[in-house]
């Protein structure tokens, strides 16, 4: 599908160079993005939740024994 879209000026050059730098088009990096927006909408709840607890366990001073449950944390 064509379409016509405006971007702001400084956004397109920056988009022009980056399209450049990886040798690709401005095209791809639009397609790209969209893909990428689309993609993180359809990640469920259950997903995010997994990889927010997976980045607290590689936290220092955190660890699965010592997070709150639930009804703990709703608590305080």
């Amino acid at each position: 599908m064509k379409t016509t879209i405006e971007i702001p000026d400084a956004l397109a050059r920056q988009a022009r160079l980056l399209a450049a730098e990886r040798q690709t088009t401005l095209r791809a990096l639009v397609v790209q993005g969209l893909e990428q927006v689309i993609a993180e909408k359809q990640t469920t709840a259950k997903d995010r939740a997994k990889k927010l607890f997976a980045a607290m366990d590689k936290a220092p001073g955190i660890t699965a024994a010592k997070r709150l449950s639930r009804a703990d944390s709703h608590a305080r």
